[in-house]
């Protein structure tokens, strides 16, 4: 007999293949059982019919009859330095880096910050019902350390990597062409494939790093090609300026990190709103990942994404929030974005397509077939969704028509009071209040 079996009852919803396919993308299970143990799923269907093989003295039930049960949020960029620097106003992107995201970066350099910052960071996650994410520290190793020694500690699906800048950055935040990947290279070697962690090699931007640090990081890309890449690519006019001026051999933005070897299947690229066709078949050629941030991108003023084009072009698409350019960690925030740039733009997402984006897509696209769905071997990365978390949420879902009216109505009217639980390789997660502010307001005027 099977100790420390956890089995979930509600309804069951995730995806069994791309909902552009057509009908039978959609799995429904109304009154489900999900059987969790040693953190996978093991079974999955109907409660009636695994309830008699399951449900014993040694196994815990959390009962959620009337919520939903699906696949964790996948949030596929972020940053972890930016949590004091949310719902900062700037004019736009550069001057809102210098005038808040510097300097917050700065402090960094204290490891017991970075500690500090890494928890209250990973709460919010579980919080917002995300479970898995691509995450920047800062050009300090330690920023880096903090966040993989509290993910390990939670059994967290993570890819994270230290900030590489050498030039057109602050003195106080700037490493070495040399150093900075060698850096990356020994945390690497101490985190990449430990527990559910992988390092990341990330250059902030094109225009922070030199043509030998672009060079290094290429290098060390090649030479370990299990490791990932994130970096931020055409995010906004000026900077995309910016980086012709500093490159002019360069075709494109995006050709710069082609050119280094920085553009391959385990690369992710914030942003991929200023491109052209050519970019976009490189980025589909190369099986490098976009990782689309409308709420950022809408709130700094930056663009509009061409989700058609992007379709058109066979890009791989994920959804991310973009903290603190983004206003949340909240991925119905970034659906309800994506949703609104998409109709800016003469486009439609219907809500399959953005929760996809933001579950199972995304997971196949970062490689990782064992999240982002409730079959059976799958890691048991989980939330429940609270039907009924607002009044004006419960009176809309119970006029809901479809699955689909449901779930568009979740990530118009949904925020983290939506998530009534998180569960981590098969573990609840989610903190029972938000965390207590750890500094008071000095704000003067």
């Amino acid at each position: 007999m099977i100790v420390g079996r956890r089995l979930l009852r509600g309804t069951l919803f995730d995806f069994v293949t791309d909902p552009s396919g057509g009908a039978g993308a959609v799995r429904l299970v109304q009154d489900g059982l999900l059987v969790i143990e040693a953190g996978r799923v093991v079974a999955h269907g109907e409660y009636v019919v695994l309830a008699p093989r399951w449900l014993d003295a040694t196994a815990t039930l959390d009962d959620h009859r009337g919520s939903l049960i699906a696949p964790g949020f996948i949030d596929a960029h972020l940053h972890l330095p930016q949590i004091d620097v949310i719902a900062s106003p700037a004019p736009g992107l550069l001057s809102w880096l210098e005038r808040y995201t510097f300097p917050a970066e700065a402090g960094y350099a204290d490891p017991a910050r970075c500690a500090e910052s890494a928890t209250f960071f990973l709460d919010e996650l579980a919080r917002q019902g995300t479970t898995s994410a691509c995450v920047y520290g800062t050009v300090h190793p330690q920023s880096v350390q903090a966040l993989f020694e509290a993910a390990l500690a939670r059994d967290l699906r993570l890819v994270a990597g230290k900030c590489l800048m050498d030039v057109n950055c602050p003195e106080n935040l700037r490493d070495t062409a040399a150093g900075g990947v060698q850096d990356s290279a020994d945390l690497a070697a101490r985190w990449h494939g430990r527990g559910r962690l992988g390092y990341a090699i990330t250059p902030r931007f094109a225009a922070t790093s030199s043509r030998a640090q672009l060079a290094a990081a290429g290098e060390l890309a090649r030479a370990q090609p299990q490791l990932y890449v994130q970096s931020h690519v055409a995010e906004n006019l000026d900077e995309v300026r910016w980086v012709a001026e500093l490159f002019p051999e360069a075709r494109s933005y995006l050709d710069v990190y082609e050119r280094y070897g920085l553009l391959n299947r385990h690369s992710i690229y914030a942003h991929c709103i200023h491109f052209d066709a050519a970019d976009r078949a490189c980025m589909a050629a190369r099986g490098a990942v976009a990782a689309v941030c409308p709420t950022s991108n809408l709130f700094l003023g930056s663009g509009l994404f061409d989700f058609a084009a992007a379709a058109a072009a066979g890009m791989a698409v994920t959804l991310a929030t973009d903290v603190g350019g983004g206003q949340s960690f909240s991925m119905f925030s970034a659906m309800r974005s994506a949703h609104e740039v998409a109709r800016l733009r003469g486009q439609a997402l219907d809500a399959f397509r953005l929760w996809y984006w933001a579950t199972r897509g995304a997971a196949l696209a970062l490689g990782w077939p064992q999240v982002g769905t409730l079959e059976p071997g799958a890691e048991a990365d989980v939330i429940v969704l609270n039907l009924r978390a607002t009044p004006l949420l419960a009176r809309r879902t119970a006029r809901a028509g479809s699955l689909e009216e449901l779930l568009f109505a979740l990530l118009v009217l949904g925020d983290d009071r939506v998530i009534a639980q998180t569960y981590i390789a098969g573990q609840p997660m989610k903190p029972a209040a938000a965390p207590t502010p750890t500094a008071a307001n000095t704000a003067t005027s």
